[in-house]
């Protein structure tokens, strides 16, 4: 069976990294959390005391970042395992703000080609189908209002023990949201031949399921 790349973007929160896990696991695909990258990079910035808003700084930090994704599906930064420390919400905003340096996005981009090539893939972030693969056989934008964004994150973090603040999230979201789409670099937007899912009154399920129907008319 032909092995495609498939892209997934979309704005922070809107749940493309379970899609993406889950779409994965049924294809027996490779899963590469583009978005887990560029948040190791600033959390390797956050624990060298580095200020996010030092493109310089955090640049220079560039040749000392090993990143793995193991097939376990934990995140190794430098060989530690950091796949919950990156998730923090002040590290959210910091990748934000480091995904938008322009040596930060060609160290990572190149990563991400090289782990992309021969297919049987899927990447998810703010601009694969735009930037990094696009040339992928299917691109999908996947979007979710800000308040369902919100509660899912909320409750995820509960889930995970992590403090949190339902109001806060909000507004730190929508705060993503417009640096996202308002950097001057690579920013978010829907590729003109992307697919939209809007996930917003959707179970988990209902979305896999339109996914892998996709999936099946470009294969």
């Amino acid at each position: 069976m032909k092995k495609i790349s498939i892209a997934i973007d979309g704005p922070s929160a809107a749940g493309k990294s379970t899609i993406a896990k889950l779409v994965a696991k049924n294809l027996n695909y490779t899963y590469i959390d583009t978005g887990a990258m560029y948040r190791c990079v600033a959390y390797y910035a956050f624990i060298n005391h580095v200020d996010f808003a030092d493109e310089e700084g955090v640049c220079q930090l560039l040749d000392h970042i090993e990143i793995e994704m193991l097939p376990d599906g934990t995140i190794h930064l430098n060989r530690e395992d950091v796949t919950s420390s990156i998730r923090l919400n002040e590290i959210s905003m910091g990748a934000s703000q480091v995904s938008a340096y322009q040596k930060v996005r060609e160290f990572l981009v190149a990563q991400q080609r090289k782990m992309a090539e021969g297919g049987g893939v899927i990447l998810d972030g703010r601009d694969i189908g735009t930037v990094v693969l696009k040339d992928a056989e299917l691109k999908i934008y996947q979007v979710a209002s800000i308040e369902c964004r919100a509660l899912r994150r909320h409750k995820e973090n509960i889930e995970k023990g992590i403090p949190s603040d339902l109001e806060l999230i909000k507004k730190e979201i929508a705060q993503r949201d417009y640096q996202d789409m308002h950097r001057e670099i690579s920013p978010l937007k829907k590729a003109d031949d992307a697919i939209e899912i809007d996930t917003s009154d959707m179970s988990l399920d209902e979305v896999v399921a339109h996914v892998m129907d996709l999936v099946e008319k470009c294969i």
